[in-house]
């Protein structure tokens, strides 16, 4: 499985994995003994024709002084083909023996091949530990009588078996082999990459317990007695089978930190243990997202379909430079994004960093991708207004517009509405005139009316909304002339004959939620949230926010009708063709939303006005 992912895709545009090699490549091989480490010690070892008949022995002497003659447990992990008959030997009085093997990571093990030059042991065990040698689980179990000498089942009789016969007959005597494959039946048929096989796979370190010696039961050539032989361990090569560990998402790795190979005769490559990750993956196992590519729960590729399971890319706008996985947004989301974006630069906010703070506004003439989109709102001191309910002034993130106080106007809050005066930090007081006066004293511009208005204006309150989203202008509404309208006396439009209602002529008619009202100098602006369209002429009318022209703003300088922000209104009125506009004026049938005026205008639309 991992050799051919490997092959299959070495541009790793699928599952891939780097390239296999010996892990005892580089490293050290511990046992507990070698032959020759206190003194020298005489051996012989036996070998066997095709008739089992005892070939004539090979003597010699093992001493841990001199190189010629010591047989470390190096020599089992120098190259088997380069220096082949070279080997580790055990000391004579060791009837056990441990080898291990320790590696500075968490690596992929996929075969154990052990080449021996004693006899294979009667009974050995082969065990991995996944957590650096704190805890350890066998792989398998050798003996030449399972049930006898572990109490276990034989895989000759009993496929999938934890213990074997195969390996343990003392033939041949010289140059038998030890073969273990870590996916076998019955995990051969798995996914490299499933939690299944990394169970397998995953070691950090590998050891093999030698339990019990046999010499070589060989029949004697002739009648001449031979020499005893001498009961030890002896092997010539330990290859231990594996790769670099990555998820299938690298095919290349480098060395961890700290980790110096050990040098060995003809060995030339090395399995090194931190992954050069691919698939927007990072960590020294490729085991999470990179810092920008946690939109999606983190996965292994696919050793099976080849499938690179990429991580994907959080939508942070180019505001953000991390983002994490929140599995409450994902789920939120139908399982299709569940990345957060940390730390929103530019001055922006949100779950993708997609608005802007408050206290700043989206310029509409860059790209919110633009670092310089968010722009400070610019709300006069003196005449903008501060919710109740926020943290100061700020003005709305789509235009710029500031909240002004009662009587105030303009995108800044800078200046009194028509027919108010006295600039202030109480905003503007209305003209006691019947026309306008001057902003700054009050005085009447017309001495000729004999009419003085004694109105003022109602107190300053804001009407919000918790239902509304949080950066719906909702929230930040109320602070208008058409809300502080107590200068003007409305003459308003009652629905009573429906022949009258019908001859008024109406082009469109509307149930909408006042949102804000802005002074643009030559005309004004009503912010509204259209929630149901009863009748619509010309114009293409949608649910959703729409702008109101009131004409009643600069011809009288009053705000008639009245439209309270926060409140929602039955609106019937006509169309501008020809500036696809909504007016609103002295004609228009404005009252104040109830179902049952709903209902009874679209019983008249349907019935007297068609």
């Amino acid at each position: 499985g991992l050799g051919g992912v490997a092959a299959a895709s070495s541009p790793c545009e699928k599952a891939c994995n780097p390239r296999m090699g010996n892990l005892a490549h580089g490293r050290a091989l511990r046992t507990e003994t070698s032959c020759g480490r206190g003194a020298a010690e005489p051996f012989c070892a036996y070998s066997e024709d095709a008739q089992r008949r005892c070939l004539r022995p090979t003597c010699g002497r093992c001493s841990g002084a001199h190189a010629g003659l010591a047989h470390p447990p190096a020599a089992m992990a120098d190259s088997p083909f380069r220096l082949p008959r070279t080997w580790w030997q055990a000391a004579r009085d060791a009837p056990r023996e441990t080898i291990r093997l320790d590696l500075e990571a968490t690596f992929y093990f996929t075969h154990l091949i052990m080449v021996f030059k004693s006899p294979r042991p009667a009974a050995m065990v082969l065990e991995r530990s996944q957590d650096f040698g704190e805890t350890w689980k066998p792989y398998k179990y050798f003996a030449a009588n399972c049930s006898a000498t572990f109490g276990l089942e034989d895989d000759v009789r009993q496929r999938g078996a934890i213990c074997t016969s195969r390996y343990s007959s003392p033939f041949p005597c010289t140059g038998g082999e030890v073969i273990f494959r870590a996916l076998s039946p019955p995990y051969a048929a798995e996914d490299p990459y499933s939690e299944e096989a990394q169970a397998r796979l995953k070691i950090t370190n590998l050891r093999v317990r030698l339990l019990e010696r046999q010499s070589c039961p060989c029949l004697p050539a002739g009648p001449a007695p031979l020499p005893p032989p001498s009961l030890h361990y002896a092997i010539y090569d330990f290859i231990v089978k594996g790769s670099c560990f990555c998820n299938g998402h690298a095919d290349h790795c480098i060395p961890v930190a700290g980790f110096k190979p050990i040098k060995a005769a003809g060995v030339f490559h090395v399995v090194h243990g931190k992954c050069m990750c691919k698939h927007n993956t990072a960590g020294s196992h490729c085991q999470h997202c990179a810092p920008l590519y946690n939109d999606q729960p983190w996965q292994a590729a696919d050793g099976k379909t080849g499938a690179p399971k990429e991580c994907q890319s959080c939508k942070c706008n180019g505001h953000a430079d991390t983002c994490h996985f929140d599995m409450d947004a994902w789920l939120a989301s139908g399982n299709r994004s569940g990345g957060v974006c940390d730390n929103c630069q530019h001055n922006t906010e949100g779950q993708h960093c997609q608005r802007c703070k408050l206290g700043f506004y989206r310029d509409l003439r860059k790209p919110f991708s633009a670092p310089d989109a968010c722009k400070s709102c610019s709300c006069h001191p003196v005449g903008s207004a501060v919710l109740p309910l926020g943290p100061g002034t700020f003005c709305d993130p789509s235009t710029g517009d500031c909240p002004c106080k009662p009587g105030v106007a303009g995108p800044r809050c800078d200046h009194c509405l028509p027919g108010y005066w006295g600039f202030s930090a109480y905003g503007c007081r209305p003209c006691d005139c019947a026309r306008s006066c001057d902003p700054h004293t009050g005085d009447c511009h017309s001495s000729s009316s004999d009419v003085t208005w004694h109105n003022e204006a109602p107190p300053f309150q804001a009407v919000l909304n918790e239902s509304e989203p949080t950066w719906g202008w909702e929230d930040e509404q109320g602070f208008s002339a058409l809300r502080h309208s107590g200068k003007c006396e409305c003459k308003e439009q009652v629905l009573g004959n429906p022949k009258v209602f019908c001859g008024m002529k109406y082009t469109y008619v509307i149930k909408t939620k006042i949102l804000s009202a802005h002074d643009k100098g030559s005309h004004a602006e009503v912010s509204v949230k259209i929630k149901k369209v009863l009748k619509s002429t010309k114009l293409k009318i949608l649910r959703g926010k729409r702008t109101l022209y009131p004409e009643s703003w600069t011809n009288r300088g009053c705000t008639c009708p009245i439209l309270n922000p926060g409140l929602e209104y039955l609106v019937a009125g006509h169309e501008d063709i020809r500036m696809g506009r909504l007016i609103v004026n002295m004609k228009s049938f404005v009252h104040q939303w109830k179902s049952a005026l709903g209902r009874k205008v679209l019983e008249i639309l349907k019935r007297d006005c068609n």
